[in-house]
Formats: structure tokens, C-alpha cells, sequence
């Protein structure tokens, strides 16, 4: 038979586990409540900005053409990654953020099916533009150069547009923000023929160098992909706003 002191020895580890189940249990209840009420909570203010986002920007369009496709591979990047599906990638990031806060978008293409030839492409492209009238018409590229150090995200944009340069200026400046060693600027320009042929104010982000191994990489990446959206996107909602 057991002595009294080991029964009250076994009764005393029983109730201390039974004292620590329930505080475990208590805490994991308190973290649980806790994040529901801090989910609760960030739901309710996005949706608030949201709101009061999409009511100042209803009246807004945005035609978003993601450079080249098809047949047309734009530049091949180190890593053999094509131009035209980063375009695409990065775009539709840019489409769905632009899309959350209330502006309308319109875009010159949606997947890699491109019937036209290059030329014939590019005019169309033109055409909706010219057709839709939006606020703003945003390209998007990446860039390339003989010297394999040189990298950077780099916006151009028409130059006898003063809104044009105001948009590429901001845009610019939110860039930098996802690399700060950037000290590319935004870069006037009157050759390019989808700046000299459409008659809104257009920029043509290139988002970086696939002639630089590392800029090639991180330009491959969804997460580096999401934070150059975000930039993006930053930099148009705030030039709206001015």
C-alpha cells in the first residue's frame, strides 16, 4: 500500500498539472481572442480607407500595358528570364492594388496571347490607349545595358508632358524605397513611339536590369515583384491625390 505522503505527494502533482493545463489553456484563449480582435479591428479601418479611397477614385482610368508578349520576348535577361512575362507579372500586381482602391482599368493585355505582329501590336496598343482617354497610361518594362553593373528600376515618360514628368517623379521616388542604393532618375524622353503617339499623359516604368545577375534574380521573385507593385501603385495614387 501506498504511504500518506506519496498520495499526497501524487495529489499535489496531479492538482499543479491540472492548475498548469488550465493557465496554458487560459493563454492560448486570451492569444486567440486577442488576434480575432486585432483582425476585426484591421478589417474594419481597410475597409474604412477603402471606402475613402474608391470615392475619390471612381472617376479614374488607368490603362496598364504590360510591354511586348507573344512572339515579341522583349529582352532575355541573364537567367534567360523573358522580358514579357515579368511585364505581365508585375502588371497584373499593378492591376489588383490599383483595382482595391476604386480605379478603373483597362489593359492592353491580360495573358501572353498576342495574334499581331510586333508593329501591328504596338499600334493597337496605341489605339486603346488613344480610344480609352485614361488619366494616366502606365507601361511596364525592364531595362538591359552592355555594362552588367548597372541596375535600377527607372521611370521616362514624354517630355513636353508637365503631367507626365509630375507622375514619373513620384513614382520615381517610390521606387527608391524598395532599393534605396537607386540613384537613377526619372529620364525625359521624345523618340520612344508609344510616348510620342498617345495623347494622355504615359510613363513606361522599367522596373530593372535583367543585364544585372543580381537585379535579374530578385526581378523573378513574387515578393520583390509585390514590393515594386506597391511602389507603383503608391507613386500614382499619390500624384492623383495632388
Amino acid at each position: 500500500m501506498f504511504s500518506p505522503s506519496f498520495a499526497y505527494i501524487c495529489n499535489k502533482n496531479a492538482w499543479s498539472m491540472c492548475v498548469k493545463r488550465k493557465i496554458e489553456l487560459f493563454m492560448v484563449l486570451f492569444l486567440l481572442i486577442g488576434a480575432i480582435v486585432a483582425s476585426w479591428k484591421l478589417s474594419e479601418l481597410t475597409a474604412g480607407v477603402s471606402k475613402e479611397q474608391k470615392s475619390k477614385k471612381n472617376d479614374v482610368v488607368i490603362v496598364v500595358d504590360p510591354g511586348h508578349g507573344g512572339e515579341d520576348p522583349g529582352k532575355v535577361g541573364v537567367n534567360d528570364v523573358l522580358e514579357k512575362d515579368l511585364n505581365l507579372q508585375v502588371s497584373q500586381k499593378v492591376i489588383a492594388l490599383l483595382e482595391e482602391v476604386g480605379i478603373r482599368i483597362v489593359t492592353t493585355r491580360e495573358d501572353d496571347n498576342v495574334p499581331t505582329a510586333k508593329k501591328e501590336d504596338l499600334e493597337q496598343r496605341i489605339k486603346l490607349i488613344n480610344d480609352t482617354n485614361p488619366t494616366l497610361a502606365l507601361c511596364i518594362h525592364q531595362n538591359s545595358y552592355p555594362d552588367p553593373a548597372i541596375k535600377g528600376a527607372q521611370v521616362f515618360y514624354y517630355t513636353p508632358s508637365e503631367e507626365a514628368k509630375a507622375a514619373a517623379t513620384i513614382v520615381q521616388e517610390e521606387l527608391r524605397t524598395v532599393d534605396p542604393s537607386n540613384t537613377r532618375a526619372i529620364k525625359a524622353n521624345d523618340t520612344y513611339y508609344m510616348l510620342k503617339n498617345t495623347k494622355v499623359p504615359t510613363i513606361i516604368v522599367e522596373c530593372g536590369f535583367l543585364t544585372n545577375p543580381e537585379e535579374a534574380e530578385k526581378l523573378t521573385q513574387e515578393e520583390y515583384q509585390n514590393q515594386l507593385a506597391n511602389a507603383i501603385c503608391e507613386g500614382i495614387i499619390k500624384w492623383l491625390d495632388k
